[in-house]
Order: structure tokens, then C-alpha cells, then sequence
């Protein structure tokens, strides 16, 4: 199996993220034209857009909390060269569980649902982290 193909949902995690920052521009474009926003306490005020706008500002910080530990485990699996098929579809389900969480999170915010995603994402990580300390501990010494 090819190691590097880990690198492919990884990719596909960064992308989501530059895919949500070009949405946040556009509805800031959008809020700003439509005078939506106060110009006084825009630069340092959270609160001076419409929640639309921070709707989406916070999902984009989201991308910055569990998938950095995505990011982090994926280097390592790789670097251990302990990559197998059930990483490949553990990784892969991760990345579907943030697309998801995404949509909703830009989409309905329904919490509730954003939550379980949420939730499903962060066990898979931790069957990720698990997989790879049990690689680690069995590994033959050298």
C-alpha cells in the first residue's frame, strides 16, 4: 500500500479550510455592501458583522482545533510507516465527518446534529491515536 496516499485526505482537510475562507470573504464582500456592518468597530469587534459572517468565522476556527491533532497524527502514521487500510478509511471518515460539520455548521448551525458530527469525528481520532500508540508498542525493538 501506498503510504502517501495519507496525504490525500489530509489535502482534502486544508482544502475545506481554504474552501470556507473564500465563502467568509464573500459574505463579508456581501455585508459590507449591503451596509451591514459597522465600519467604527469592524477592525476589532467580533460583533460588528452580521451573524452570518461569524457563523462562518467560527467554523473556520474550528478547522484549527480537532484537525490539527488530524494533521499531527497523520505526519507521525507516515513517518512510522505504520499506514494500513483501516487509517486509510479512518482518515477518510474524519475528513467526511468535518465536510458534514462544516455544511451544517454554514448551513442550519443545528447544534444539536453539529455536535454529534462533531463527536464521531473526535472517536475516530482517538481509534487513530489508539492504533497508532498500539503500533508503537508492539513495534519490534531494534
Amino acid at each position: 500500500m501506498n503510504e502517501d496516499l495519507l496525504f490525500l485526505p489530509l489535502v482534502t482537510q486544508i482544502a475545506l479550510t481554504f474552501c470556507l475562507y473564500i465563502y467568509l470573504g464573500m459574505a463579508k464582500s456581501k455585508a459590507e455592501k449591503l451596509g451591514l456592518v459597522n465600519q467604527e468597530r469592524r477592525a476589532l469587534h467580533h460583533d460588528s458583522w452580521p451573524d452570518k459572517v461569524i457563523q462562518i468565522n467560527n467554523c473556520i476556527r474550528n478547522q484549527f482545533e480537532l484537525p490539527v491533532l488530524f494533521y499531527v497524527l497523520t505526519i507521525i502514521l507516515w513517518l512510522t510507516e505504520t499506514v494500513n487500510i483501516y487509517i486509510h478509511v479512518l482518515a477518510w471518515a474524519f475528513v467526511a465527518s468535518r465536510l458534514l460539520h462544516a455544511f451544517i455548521h454554514v448551513g442550519s448551525n443545528y447544534v444539536p446534529l453539529r455536535r454529534k458530527v462533531f463527536m464521531f469525528g473526535c472517536v475516530l481520532l482517538m481509534m487513530v491515536t489508539l492504533m497508532l500508540g498500539w503500533s508503537i508498542v508492539m513495534a519490534p525493538n531494534v
